[in-house]
């Protein structure tokens, strides 16, 4: 079992990182930005500015946590001997920050024994850190949050996201298009890290998406978690890459079916 004093300083950590990445990506964003390179198709793109967020973040948790392990969208992948893996995305909402949009976000997460403890969120064009320790609930600043009371799904806010491999996108236009006539209207925020913080802080009732990777979902699942939102993915499964799915309870117990019955789980 972790103890309330490694939480503690995991949280410590993660903050100080995520702060120092944020800024360095919202002051630091040269005017002439341009793609440094293509991950799953010519449209999933990263920048330069990526590659040095993740360097500076690995350098803090190296020198703050030397024997932790690390998984980073960028590359880093390290087994470490602590028991505390970090997962980190460094640049959540790439095309957004590559167009000059806000929504973009860093995101860091701490893992011990398999099991995300901390969470880090920072939001720099909205001015925003949000945090959550397992057992400690979910904060935005000093404010604690609170995921949105009981919706009918059809006043349900739900946000969601789309691949960048052009078949697998197609599908999940089908699926929208079925969802969207149930709920109140459908958003497309581009970070998953932050429609999960806006799910926790209530801006959303839901949110779902297939395809994330660990990076993209492990601080913001937890964020919603503690925010008291249900997450999960195909019934009785953890959100996962196949299917994450976080919402206020009564929004996640009527989704999650008509999801499972749409297919949204497949290509």
């Amino acid at each position: 079992m972790i103890s309330e004093e490694l939480k503690a300083e995991l949280l410590d950590v993660g903050m100080e990182a995520a702060r120092q990445a944020g800024a360095l990506l919202r002051d630091g964003r040269p005017a002439d930005l341009a793609v440094a390179a293509t991950k799953t198709s010519p449209i999933d793109v990263v920048t330069e500015m990526d590659i040095a967020a993740e360097k500076l973040i690995t350098g803090i948790l190296a020198e703050r946590r030397p024997d932790d392990g690390l998984l980073g969208e960028e590359g880093a992948d390290t087994p470490g001997t602590s028991g505390v893996r970090w997962v980190v995305d460094p640049l959540d909402g790439t095309v957004n920050y590559l167009y000059g949009l806000p929504s973009w976000g860093v995101s860091i997460a701490a893992e011990y024994g398999g099991e995300t403890v901390v969470g880090v969120v920072a939001a720099p064009m909205r001015g925003e850190v949000y945090h959550a320790v397992l057992g400690g609930g979910a904060w935005l600043g000093t404010a604690r949050l609170a995921c949105r009371p009981a919706a009918p799904l059809d006043q349900a806010l739900v946000g969601t996201g789309f691949a960048y491999v052009q078949t697998r996108r197609a599908h999940q236009a089908d699926v929208a298009q079925r969802i969207i006539p149930l709920v109140r209207d459908i958003r497309r925020g581009g970070s998953a890290a932050l429609d999960l913080c806006d799910v926790a802080a209530g801006r959303l009732d839901g949110y779902y998406e297939r395809g994330l990777n660990p990076w993209d979902l492990a601080a913001g699942e937890l964020i919603a978690r503690e925010a008291g939102a249900v997450t999960g993915g195909r019934p009785g499964e953890p959100a996962s890459g196949e299917l994450a799915l976080a919402a206020s309870p009564a929004v996640f117990a009527s989704l999650q079916p008509l999801l499972e019955e749409a297919g949204a789980w497949h290509d």
